[in-house]
């Protein structure tokens, strides 16, 4: 049986695993897989494609660090789902080791923290009293916005890696076993549960679902996309985004590992093969599929355009209505980018040496770049109003804004 769950940010730990592996799936299936993964990543069997080195170049933009804290441990250098969260002037943000803060999004003061012995894993979700995080044991568990108080805790069938998503006192769980499942924001009671397929392999990781109106939009392991009315999970429609196909197990995953948009009437996903896509709001239909634009990562538009980050760290800009390219930028190839985010003027991305860079967003060109951390950005960075926050994986979170 093949491990599922893997997640493929950084050859040396993978090549670790490879006995593992080897072992796990048998012989003649081992050596196959191992070799089918290593050329898929490095693509050769013996030279690895090194990120790229960071370019000299004249700032166009100043950026201001407005605060920076130190959360906890962050992820603990595992592959989370832990994001800031902003509201109402308050981040909320949690670490790997059970610690809860809300800070100040103007000036980073601590307005209360709740130590607890949880493992986090994804969130924090905001509903309208609550902050809810989802653990590695498969717990979800909410906190009283206002003081960080634990109001309820539900057991799920396994590990949640995306962050709760909470609309109309319902909260949306996705686990990492194919279920997502619905509980009243109140008291955590749980209301309904739908269930996909899941390949015996997969990438270590889940997009959140987003709300549009009164569904429930998410993307799966197996390559498709649902939607799920909100008040009880009955199926509305499901789209096929990617269709596995190759010779290897790494080339069949087709994995929706990216949180979707919404703008328009029209869905937008990617996934780690079969490019980014956009689907009809009403019917699921695939209004226009872009096979060169793959990202295990995420996407974010403005009023015209997307912006994603591939799974080689390039970002792209696509025109909404026909997904045609409209400019790359492969500057920053394979320095394991965030997913790109619109602020102001500019795209915003984070790497794996703690920089945070700002983009054109008429032709892509490098514009200005700060090192927040010395750990990798894996967490999408999150604006509101003029201000980027960023976290990263030892627990650095800093407010910034282009000046």
């Amino acid at each position: 049986m093949l491990i599922r769950n893997i997640r493929y940010r950084s050859l040396l730990p993978l090549l670790a695993c490879l006995p593992m592996l080897a072992g796990c799936a048998g012989l003649d299936a081992g050596r196959d897989f191992i070799s089918g993964l290593t050329e898929y990543i490095t693509g050769d069997d013996d030279n690895a494609d090194p990120p790229a080195a960071l370019q000299e170049y004249t700032p166009e933009v100043q950026v201001e660090v407005l605060w920076k804290e130190s959360i906890g441990n962050g992820a603990d250098e595992k592959y989370l789902k832990l994001i800031p969260a902003v509201a109402e002037g308050t981040v909320y943000v949690g670490d790997n080791k059970g610690h809860l803060q809300a800070r100040g999004a103007g000036n980073g003061s601590l307005s209360w923290e709740n130590n607890t012995d949880y493992s986090f894993s994804a969130g924090p979700g905001l509903g309208v009293h609550t902050v809810v995080m989802g653990t590695s044991t498969g717990e979800v568990i909410g906190f009283d916005k206002a003081n960080g108080e634990q109001r309820w805790k539900i057991d799920v069938p396994s590990e949640v890696l995306a962050a709760p998503v909470v609309s109309h006192g319902i909260v949306i769980v996705r686990t990492t076993d194919g279920k997502i499942i619905g509980l009243k924001e109140d008291n955590g009671a749980q209301l309904w549960t739908f269930e996909h397929s899941v390949p015996a392999l997969s990438i270590r990781g889940t997009g959140a679902p987003i709300i549009v109106d009164d569904n429930v939009i998410a993307g799966s392991a197996n390559g498709k996309l649902e939607a799920l009315q909100l008040k009880d999970g009955k199926s509305i429609w499901e789209a096929t985004i990617a269709i596995p196909s190759g010779r290897s197990e790494v080339e069949r995953l087709v994995d929706l590992d990216v949180d979707p948009v919404a703008a328009r009437g029209a869905i937008y996903i990617a996934g780690f093969t079969g490019g980014a896509s956009s689907v009809s709001e009403v019917d699921g239909d695939v209004l226009w599929r872009n096979e060169a634009v793959s990202s295990y990562t995420g996407l974010s538009l403005d009023y015209r355009y997307l912006y994603v980050s591939d799974t080689q760290s390039h970002v792209w800009q696509l025109d909404q209505r026909s997904g045609a390219s409209l400019w790359k930028q492969k500057d920053l190839h394979n320095r394991q980018l965030t997913a790109a985010v619109v602020y102001q003027n500019y795209v915003v991305v984070g790497d794996f040496e703690g920089y945070v860079h700002w983009l054109s967003n008429s032709d892509g060109r490098q514009l200005g770049r700060i090192q927040v951390s010395k750990a990798a950005i894996e967490a999408k960075p999150v604006v509101v109003d003029d201000t980027v926050f960023i976290y990263a994986k030892d627990g650095t979170l800093a407010a910034l804004r282009a000046k």
